[in-house]
């Protein structure tokens, strides 16, 4: 009998090698396949400079109490087919405004942002029909009167549907 049957397999430096190679290459491969997705998802932006952005908080800050303090609401409801608004005002009423315009946008990823302007179709009240797609959006509704902002919501909705 020779010595090499009776102690079986042995575990060479070859195979210590195939074992590093699959344990790092999994590795490697899972980083990359991450670093991927970070790079083609989305890009993290949120202003382009955030420098001017802070010195202009103070006076967004301010617009936003101004327009809180009128009282003037809006009602959105959006499914896959379009979206309706109606402006309110503090007693529940209407308010008659010139334009409003819907700006579309996904929580992450900006590649399926969209803005519209809505149709009027009576006294604060607004349509419009277009394919939303399904999933989360957060919608910002802005509103003009006079050439003056009256109006600017902010509201995040789900749009349930499969797209055909």
């Amino acid at each position: 009998m020779s010595t090499a049957s009776q102690k079986g397999f042995v575990f060479t430096g070859w195979h210590m090698a195939g074992v590093m190679v699959l344990f790092f290459g999994t590795i490697i491969s899972v980083n990359v396949f991450m670093a991927y997705n970070a790079i083609t998802s989305w890009s993290g932006l949120v202003v382009p400079n955030t420098y001017v952005a802070s010195q202009q908080f103070n006076g967004k800050v301010a617009q936003a109490r101004a327009l809180a303090a009128t009282g003037v609401n809006g009602r959105l409801a959006v499914s896959a087919e379009g979206a309706r608004y109606e402006i309110l005002g503090p007693d529940g009423q209407p308010v008659e405004a010139d334009r409003l315009v819907l700006n579309f946008k996904r929580p992450v990823g900006e590649h399926q942002d969209f803005s519209v302007e809505m149709t009027k179709e009576g006294m604060g009240v607004f349509s419009i029909s277009r394919e939303v797609l399904p999933g989360h959006w957060i919608v910002e509704a802005i509103a003009e009167r006079g050439g003056e902002r009256i109006l600017h919501h902010a509201e995040r909705v789900s749009v349930h549907g499969a797209k055909k």
